[in-house]
């Protein structure tokens, strides 16, 4: 479907570089596919400093990387500042050359709808593309509330007000939006992330990655204070001291803040000879990486904002026919369902103890595997999320009266 005049978007992600982002990158080529003129704010990193670039179709506008807020309303006050002051300046080159007429915002943090709020005079709306629940995120990541938190209710509370139209990565972030945003039902889209399924293909292991285990068990994503690394490691210590699995190897796929910690931690014990960092990885060295192991592992603890979240590397494993093991999370299991084991939220012995469960049983671990599979196939793929997103902007536009 193609539309005159063309339907113009700008896409403002501050938190990962894009195409980096891979919700906002299957978005933004979507749309285009779809006959959308779409532009992307992103910050740099991770390889993609080009300060502009059309790549498949999407104008990729890229400023400099702010500084990552680890505490403090200073800390923060300046990482946001900084996205903030970009924001502006790079829309008003996207106005200057092609214009725009909605502006989706990708928290966090809950402050595009300042930008929104400026460009509404000129009959620009407002789509808000909710990743993360940024009031539980600061708790989780600084274990409190306090000021802050009550300051990321109100930045929130203002965001649901400004948008004409909200898209969930999932029902519980559906409800927020109805009840803690106070949206209309008809204004909220549940647009799941997910691996497009005919570019993330199941494949054969590489020996090289595999280092002679009998069971390789991987991790990838994001790693930080609230992804529950600490608890991965301690699972493995009780796996191989306490369980007597020795023949095992982990693969750690990512990058963040507590890398260096992890990595400490992993030498203190001992366990250097069974750990690969394997850094940050995209495209087919991911794949290559994620085909190579048996079990994936989801240590993300229960907390208020995880319990509600849906975890992309799950979503990941399972496209890739590999089971998984997590803490019993609501949103865990609504997106795996049997496709994985639940260890008792937050306890890395009964986490060390599921991981064993499926070494002792290779027939289940592809048993699970092909559930989660098909599982992608048949209702979670983003062949399925797709058709939200198109609806999604149909609303909006139609609210525009166009």
């Amino acid at each position: 479907m193609t539309f005159s005049p063309a339907r113009r978007i700008v896409i403002v992600v501050e938190n990962l570089p894009v195409p980096l982002d891979r919700r906002v990158w299957s978005e933004a080529t979507t749309l285009v596919e779809a006959g959308y003129q779409v532009s992307v704010i992103s910050p740099m990193g991770r390889g993609w400093t080009a300060p502009y670039e059309l790549r498949d179709g999407v104008h990729i506008y890229r400023h400099s990387e702010p500084p990552e807020a680890h505490s403090g309303a200073v800390a923060y006050a300046r990482e946001y500042s900084h996205a903030l002051w970009h924001w502006f300046k790079l829309a008003r080159i996207i106005w200057r050359e092609r214009g725009f007429d909605v502006i989706q915002g990708c928290n966090p943090p809950d402050l595009i709808f300042v930008l929104a709020l400026w460009y509404r005079l000129w009959g620009v709306r407002y789509m808000f593309d909710h990743h993360d629940v940024c009031p539980e995120l600061f708790e989780a990541k600084f274990a409190k509330r306090g000021l802050l938190y009550r300051v990321m209710l109100i930045w929130e509370r203002m965001t649901f007000a400004t948008a004409s139209v909200s898209i969930a990565t999932n029902e519980s972030f559906r409800t927020i939006a109805l009840r803690r945003g106070r949206m209309n039902s008809q204004d909220v889209f549940v647009v799941r992330s997910a691996p497009k399924t005919h570019l993330f293909l199941p494949g054969p292991a590489d020996l090289v990655h595999r280092k002679g285990a009998e069971t390789v068990l991987g991790y990838v994503g994001v790693i930080g204070q609230q992804e529950g690394m600490d608890l991965l490691v301690a699972a493995a210590d009780h796996l191989i001291r306490t369980l007597g699995y020795s023949s095992v190897h982990f693969i750690i796929v990512g990058f963040g803040p507590q890398l260096p910690e992890v990595e400490r931690d992993v030498q203190a014990r001992g366990l250097g000879q069974y750990f690969t960092f394997a850094g940050a990885l995209y495209g087919e060295d991911m794949l290559a990486v994620l085909n190579s192991i048996d079990i994936g592992l989801s240590p993300d603890p229960k907390n208020p904002m995880n319990d509600i979240s849906t975890m992309n590397k799950v979503m990941e494993y399972m496209t890739l026919e590999k089971p998984t093991v997590q803490f019993d999370l609501t949103e865990g299991r609504a997106s795996a369902a049997d496709a994985s084991l639940y260890a008792k939220p937050n306890d890395f012995e009964d986490f060390a103890a599921k991981i064993a469960q499926l070494i002792d049983n290779p027939a289940e671990q592809k048993r699970l595997g092909k559930i989660g599979r098909a599982r992608m196939l048949e209702q979670l793929s983003w062949d399925h999320s797709a058709p939200q997103l198109r609806a999604a902007y149909d609303r909006i536009f139609a609210k525009m009266g166009r």
